[in-house]
């Protein structure tokens, strides 16, 4: 039950950090949203390593949680990106889809999960492409605003959506990795998996500013939310992290996938837009799969 707890706080928190983190994307450039949040969040998991203080496992968790920033990274640049310019009922679908490589590569290594729990992980990540999938009946809107009226009047909707494909495949790819990763890190300190993953994510993000330059400059009210949201994106890192010592890969990586439920939620409660039937459905699909694996 801890481990099923922590996977869905992870859910939770990565939810509003990527609801936050694509309202900034559509007014900033990705590469700056990712600058400003990483380096205002990694103080803090340091900080939180150093209160513990307890000496770093070694060499291999850490290469191992490097590895997990690298697939991370790409994964949370594409999914940002996508949001930008793509779809929400395309984008967030497919990026979720990475759940099942956790679920592929914990059954290959000898996890063997129940079959309520087998059941409810194919009904949790059903209800969660359902959620997230968005009526599209004329008003080309997503969960994080209206779409640019040009846009239609351009026809540039196929354009927006293959963007969308592209960016969600990838952001699928890393995020699956980034579980996968995290997880073998984090058998000897998921604390210090962490820092080592924010500090390599950090160093990529910094590194690939330098070169493309996007402008880092924010107001002070703009500044705080993008710390917010890097702040609650390490939280849920460190969640996850914390549930992947508990529980099966398999599972937990489902569990914390269940974010584009929240962002949904968030949408319709928020920014006032209306869940289609099916929507609710997979609402509550997520949810029973979640009381399935629970059980199980």
């Amino acid at each position: 039950m801890t481990a099923v707890l922590l996977a869905l706080a992870s859910s939770l928190a990565w939810g509003v950090a990527d609801f936050g983190a694509g309202l900034a994307s559509r007014r900033r450039a990705v590469l700056t949203v990712l600058a400003v949040s990483s380096a205002a969040s990694f103080p803090v998991v340091v900080a939180l390593v150093a209160l513990r203080g307890e000496p770093p496992p070694g060499v291999a968790p850490a290469a191992l949680a490097a590895l997990a920033a690298v697939a991370g990274t790409a994964g949370i640049a594409a999914f940002y990106r996508g949001l930008a310019v793509g779809s929400m009922s395309v984008v967030a679908p497919i990026s979720s889809t990475g759940a099942v490589l956790p679920v592929v590569f914990g059954i290959a290594s000898g996890e063997r999960p129940s079959v309520l729990q087998g059941a409810g992980v194919a009904l949790a990540l059903a209800g969660v492409l359902l959620a997230s999938r968005e009526a599209v009946d004329g008003a080309d809107a997503d969960a994080f605003g209206a779409a640019d009226p040009g846009t239609a009047a351009s026809g540039e909707g196929p354009r927006r959506t293959s963007a969308g494909v592209g960016l969600a495949l990838v952001a699928a790819v890393g995020f699956g990795g980034f579980f996968i990763g995290i997880d073998a890190a984090s058998d000897a300190d998921p604390w210090w998996a962490i820092l080592a993953q924010r500090g390599t994510g950090l160093l990529l993000v910094l590194a690939a500013a330098v070169i493309i330059r996007p402008g880092l400059r924010v107001s002070g009210a703009e500044g705080g939310a993008l710390a917010a949201i890097g702040i609650l994106d390490m939280t849920a890192n460190l969640l996850f992290a914390l549930a992947s010592t508990y529980g099966l890969v398999s599972l937990v990586g489902l569990l914390g996938s269940l974010y584009p439920v929240v962002t949904v939620l968030l949408a319709r409660g928020v920014l006032r837009e209306r869940l289609a039937p099916a929507q609710w459905a997979g609402v509550g699909a997520a949810l029973v799969g979640v009381a399935m694996i629970s059980a199980g």
